[in-house]
């Protein structure tokens, strides 16, 4: 077998293979006798199959696969000696040469570009300095007291906030439509869940009370059968219900997991979750600048193979949540080629963190993949269980491999960046995305 390596483009090559047909023919031959020992057929006894029969039947498909063999064996061999690193899967094409005693054959692939990590000396990474303090802990509990917010009849006028039960029959040009007609429908006043319209018609009715009004539809609306039309509601108050929130007290400490209901104790632990959670923003926040700077300091040339991969394997990723979540694929529709950005970087960062950890050793070790899982697991009712869990799931802890390599890739930015310590309100690290 003999080949050779073109280069078409920067990361482009293709080798031409060319492959002896008499070994091909000998390697046919052997295979149909060694088939031909244990081949059962209609009409013979095992072992007896004529072997001219046995070539009729299955000497297409043996071929097929000798030949398959040999060019892949032919392209491992030319990558191997050219000593190139093949990014992706090559497109393999047969040559129509009239040659008796070779076969010719192309392999169209790219390669893995060189990647050398540019200078980040200069990069200024800011580090936010951020304080939990009593007030933040109270913010927190509102919250979680507003997740457990419960609603009871109110015998006035529906303001903003409350909860509203209503019939509502809308008609244009005194004919129904789709979506137009509703029984014991409920929504928060004041949410936006609801047109202006609508809520300023429901914002100061009662239990009870009823109206007609008029309602357009904005021209941009979604349903577009009804957009920029003038529709006539009906609208019928059942109930008004008015948010209460839970007392500050030992029954919310216990709906917190708090078993003893102890107060204080209940806002120690929220602290220490804040804490965590505080940590992790920043922890975020700074990861996302560094690996930022590696992307801009080192520029790539990259595989279109591994980009069109890497998008095919994100909108795979995006269809199974899709439908973990009930929603049909087709009724959100997309294409790999909307991941086509997401792609590129995650594809870029490959290549740099891949470098690094091949030149600054920063493949991490087994102590620190394990603290990372015990960190994952310390949020969990039974840490113990979490981290066994982990470990029995080869997948599940290549990840936090992944995610350790990540962690000492930051490390290492930020021995070598400018790092500036920078104080930012509590509010703002945790309205950030």
């Amino acid at each position: 077998m003999s080949s050779n390596v073109e280069t078409l483009g920067n990361l482009e090559r293709r080798v031409s293979m060319s492959v002896p047909a008499a070994e091909i023919e000998k390697q046919v031959d052997e295979r149909l006798k060694k088939m031909a020992r244990n081949v059962r057929m209609p009409g013979f006894r095992p072992g007896k199959v004529p072997l001219k029969l046995i070539a009729q039947t299955y000497g297409p498909q043996v071929r097929s696969e000798v030949l398959g063999d040999a060019v892949q064996k032919a392209f491992s061999d030319a990558v191997r000696d050219a000593k190139l690193k093949v990014a992706g899967y090559p497109r393999i094409e047969r040559k129509d040469v009239a040659n008796e005693k070779s076969l010719e054959f192309s392999a169209t692939f790219e390669v893995y570009p060189e990647v050398k990590v540019g200078d980040i000396s200069a990069t200024t990474i800011e580090r936010p300095q951020v304080s939990v303090d009593d007030a933040a802990v109270d913010r927190t509990i509102e919250i979680l007291r507003k997740q457990r917010t419960t609603f009871v009849a109110a015998q006035r006028a529906a303001r903003d906030g409350d909860r509203l039960s209503v019939d509502f029959d809308g008609a244009i040009d005194g004919q129904p439509f789709a979506g137009g007609k509703a029984e014991n429908f409920v929504f928060i006043l004041g949410e936006g869940r609801m047109l202006p319209g609508f809520e300023a018609a429901a914002r100061s009715m009662g239990a009870g009370e009823a109206k007609t009004f008029p309602l357009k539809f904005p021209d941009d609306y979604h349903g577009k059968e009804v957009a920029g039309k003038e529709a006539s509601f009906a609208l019928k108050v059942l109930k008004v219900e008015e948010p209460k929130l839970p007392e500050l007290d030992a029954d919310f400490a216990k709906s917190l997991g708090v078993a003893d209901g102890d107060v204080a104790k209940m806002r120690g632990e929220i602290r220490g979750n804040v804490e965590r959670e505080v940590a992790k923003r920043v922890e975020a926040r700074v990861k996302a600048q560094t690996l930022q700077a590696l992307l801009d300091a080192t520029p790539i040339d990259l595989p279109k193979s591994l980009i069109d991969m890497e998008a095919q394997q994100l909108a795979e990723r995006a269809a199974a949540d899709l439908q973990a979540r009930g929603v049909k694929p087709e009724q959100v529709p997309f294409t790999p080629a909307t991941f086509e950005e997401t792609a590129k970087r995650r594809v870029a960062l490959g290549l740099v963190i891949g470098e690094l950890a091949r030149s600054e050793n920063l493949q991490p070790k087994p102590a620190e993949v394990r603290a990372l899982v015990e960190q994952e697991a310390a949020s969990y009712e039974s840490p113990a269980e979490v981290v066994k869990w982990f470990y029995m799931q080869p997948q599940r802890l290549q990840e936090m491999e992944g995610v350790a390599l990540e962690a000492n890739v930051v490390k290492w930015v930020l021995s070598k960046a400018k790092v500036v310590d920078k104080a930012i309100p509590f509010d703002e690290l945790m309205q950030q995305s």
